[in-house]
């Protein structure tokens, strides 16, 4: 009868495995590129400072205005000459004035304002464009990282799963060993307890593997009970990576490189304050037309129409010393952005040397760890042929198991230590690839 459940529960979960889709660490960080929220803000942002990056945004094009109107009204006349005969009073005289126009006018010269904002709207697109590669870095990192926590989560699995088998064995030998009265509950008793420790271990694991997969699907931007993935891979450690290199590439930074495009932007936008203390120079040029009519009165019918050109010139005398403290204002963020500029560069330095010392120590410590995991296993297995020839006790099996179950997680741990800070490093660096 066990026999036929144990059967049927293997069934169950094969077809609880096929049923789930297979997911490559490519596929999740292409499926993240394509879906992902902030990928696409960031790429709208783009679009839009693509669309800001023009002339005539920035005002260097020419300006054409046409313009109506046409009033009608009703009005009373009393109108007196040296001849009476040609006084005239009236009520409710209608009358209609009708002007319309055509304005083109082009700025000549304003300081080379103009020439700042252009300048100052290409360099914003291009910062957007590296805020872009900023979140599709982050993106892939985000992915990589819970990717290789689930990897990691499933070699713990493993680990458990060789400790119950032990567990299984320890607790079989001991029921055959009563059934001939060389064993006692007490030790049996102690065996199902370990045995059952084990496995809620495992279902707790199988928890955490299912919540860290939701995680990822969420980084995947996929509805996570509609979803149901399979992930089989290992953790392959980059072990060629030096620290020299890794800072040398901080420069490509895009974070980085968006903050040295911000001193830029706020140096034009300097320039930008400063041109409004200049003259401002403009042509313009047009057609007017003009017509009153009246039912009554002195002029009956007034009309002019004809082109026109001219030249505006305007020079800022004082506002209040506006311009001035708005250029002090450019300045001082000019200077802040400068700064932060240089905190932003110093952190990632400090972060690089940290994430190094950290992706050094742990894989120092790999090949010790690696070790310890083969002399565990063979110690398991030394103890549990012991055991089963009457050579070890249950608290031997125990503890082998334990030590087992210790030096496997530490060796996976590290593993993945290793790999975040490899991760990490290339994040830094801007050579994260799918």
């Amino acid at each position: 009868m066990k026999k036929q459940l144990l059967f049927l529960i293997f069934c169950a979960i094969s077809l609880m495995g096929f049923s789930q889709q297979k997911l490559s660490l490519t596929d999740a960080i292409n499926t993240a590129l394509k879906n992902s929220y902030d990928i696409q803000l960031a790429q709208n942002n783009i679009d839009i400072s693509a669309l800001s990056n023009h002339i005539g945004i920035a005002g260097g094009l020419p300006i054409v205005t046409a313009t109506l109107s046409d009033n009608e009204q009703l009005t009373s006349i009393n109108q007196k000459f040296p001849d009476p005969t040609r006084d005239t009073k009236r009520d409710n005289v209608g009358s209609n004035n009708l002007a319309a126009g055509v304005t083109g006018s082009m700025l000549l010269y304003n300081g080379q304002r103009v020439q700042a904002t252009k300048s100052r709207l290409a360099e914003l697109q291009q910062q957007n464009q590296q805020l872009l590669a900023v979140q599709i870095q982050n993106t892939i990192a985000g992915v990589m990282a819970k990717y290789y926590d689930i990897v990691r989560l499933q070699y713990f699995l493993r680990a458990l799963d060789r400790s119950i088998e032990v567990s299984k064995q320890k607790l079989a030998i001991l029921n055959v060993r009563k059934q001939i009265g060389v064993a006692n509950n007490a030790d049996i008793f102690q065996a199902q307890l370990d045995l059952n420790a084990s496995l809620q271990t495992k279902q707790t694991q199988y928890l955490t593997i299912d919540q860290a997969k939701t995680d990822l699907l969420n980084l995947l931007f996929l509805q996570p009970a509609n979803q149901p993935i399979n992930i089989i891979d290992t953790i392959l450690i980059d072990k060629s990576i030096r620290l020299d290199t890794i800072l040398a590439h901080l420069s490509s930074n895009p974070q980085v490189i968006a903050a040295q495009q911000q001193i830029h932007i706020n140096e034009l936008i300097e320039k930008e304050v400063l041109a409004t203390r200049y003259p401002t120079l403009r042509a313009s040029t047009g057609f007017n037309l003009s017509s009153a009519k009246s039912a009554a009165g002195f002029i009956w019918l007034n009309q002019s129409y004809g082109p026109f050109v001219g030249i505006n010139l305007s020079v800022p005398i004082y506002n209040g010393t506006i311009a001035k403290r708005q250029q002090q204002i450019a300045s001082i963020n000019t200077r802040s952005s400068k700064n932060q500029f240089n905190n932003l560069l110093l952190d990632y330095e400090s972060s690089t040397v940290k994430t190094f010392q950290a992706y050094a120590n742990a894989l120092a410590q790999l090949q010790t760890e690696l070790d310890n995991v083969h002399l565990s296993q063979e110690l398991l297995d030394l103890i549990a042929q012991k055991f089963e020839l009457g050579q070890a006790t249950i608290i031997d099996v125990k503890q082998a198991q334990q030590s087992y179950e210790a030096a496997s997680f530490r060796l996976y741990n590290l593993n993945y230590t290793a790999k975040i800070a490899e991760i990490e490093l290339k994040r830094l660096a801007s050579r994260l690839a799918n």
